[in-house]
């Protein structure tokens, strides 16, 4: 390693924000997830230790690792980059600085009493004939450049897609973008509803709070009404010239009135008027519903690369055939539990979901 190379592992709370921060912010592949925002968040609203593995030479920041470490009962940490979304993933100035770091996350985990150490990244475009020859259950993240404002971006749709969110806006709804705790507690309103009719534990109200506290200006909240009651709602999240939606709800009874339509195109005009040239529209499975849904908008699919880095790992010590039966018996199980939990009450799916959410890190 060069001499002039140090690097080191510390929590979030003792390194100089500002200088992650900058440095994030002249990084091109740096997402809205690696601002300290959601470490800050994540810690102060589930608990989990926050994490930076940083490189500086010649006392310049030139490399840095968020991590987070995930306690879960009864079992091993992990320390994700990141949890609760779908990448984060190490930046560097060089590969050989990049070598080091990671390095130095392994010899982190191992000493967190070995726990797993996982990096989620964001890879290249899927060419087509990728797509066609991966399986149907891989994971891709779907990636849209924008033009130079909103009215190039709305020209650049089929005729089919602004009729749909003309649809919308014929059938009585209306979209705003606010920021702030009000309108946070909208977008919960139909974010918690919906999950609760999906079957899934629910990130808890303080969550979202904690994010909007500590992305400021950068998190907005687009919702979708009816009358005056939300019936659509989407957080969105800006760093640099890159926006990111990592939430998205829409209330059932009101989805032929097309209210997701109209808070994807809201959405996606505000950011691209604020500057940004790249929209995140997340994760989805290849060729699934999701996945057809965010390429009408013009994103493409990109690699998503989840790795276990740690030093020594049990799960990767077992055998292929007792990992495939486990992930058969969770199959088999999921629908059973989807099912269980949308007899919950909404208040309660609300008090036992963040319970649960926090150890959950997809």
């Amino acid at each position: 390693m060069n001499a002039e190379l140090q690097v080191r592992a510390a929590r979030l709370s003792a390194f100089p924000l500002k200088d992650y921060n900058d440095y994030i912010a002249s990084q091109p592949n740096a997402t809205p997830y690696h601002y300290s925002g959601w470490l800050t968040a994540v810690k102060k609203a589930y608990g989990h230790a926050a994490w930076v593995v940083t490189a500086h030479q010649n006392g310049k920041l030139c490399g840095a690792l968020p991590l987070v470490e995930v306690k879960r009962p009864f079992r091993a940490s992990t320390l994700v980059s990141l949890p609760f979304c779908d990448l984060g993933g190490l930046l560097a100035d060089s590969p050989d600085i990049a070598e080091e770091i990671r390095f130095a996350a392994q010899n982190l985990a191992a000493s967190l009493g070995g726990a797993a150490l996982e990096i989620r990244e964001g890879g290249p475009e899927l060419l087509p004939e990728e797509c066609t020859e991966l399986a149907g259950d891989t994971k891709v993240r779907m990636l849209c450049e924008l033009p130079a404002c909103s009215e190039t971006l709305m020209k650049s749709y089929k005729p089919k897609l602004r009729s749909q969110i003309r649809k919308a806006e014929k059938n009585g709804l209306t979209a705003e973008v606010h920021q702030g705790n009000d309108a946070i507690a909208s977008f919960y309103a139909v974010f918690s509803r919906n999950m609760l009719r999906l079957g899934s534990p629910v990130h808890s109200l303080s969550w979202f709070k904690e994010l909007g506290r500590a992305y400021g200006d950068k998190m907005l909240v687009g919702l979708v009404f009816k009358d005056e009651q939300p019936v659509g709602g989407g957080i969105v999240l800006v760093q640099g010239k890159q926006a990111c939606i990592p939430w998205a709800s829409t209330l059932e009874e009101h989805n032929k009135l097309a209210p997701n339509m109209l808070l994807y195109w809201t959405l996606l005009a505000k950011v691209n008027d604020l500057g940004c040239t790249q929209f995140d529209f997340g994760r989805s499975t290849l060729g699934e519903g999701t996945f057809r849904f965010k390429k009408q908008w013009g994103a493409v699919p990109h690699h998503l690369i989840w790795r276990n880095e740690s030093q020594t790992d049990e799960r990767a010590n077992s055998s292929p055939s007792s990992r495939s039966s486990l992930s058969r018996t969770v199959s088999r199980l999921r629908p059973l539990i989807e099912r269980i939990w949308q007899r919950f009450p909404l208040p309660v799916a609300n008090w036992i979901g963040p319970k649960l959410r926090r150890y959950i890190t997809l």
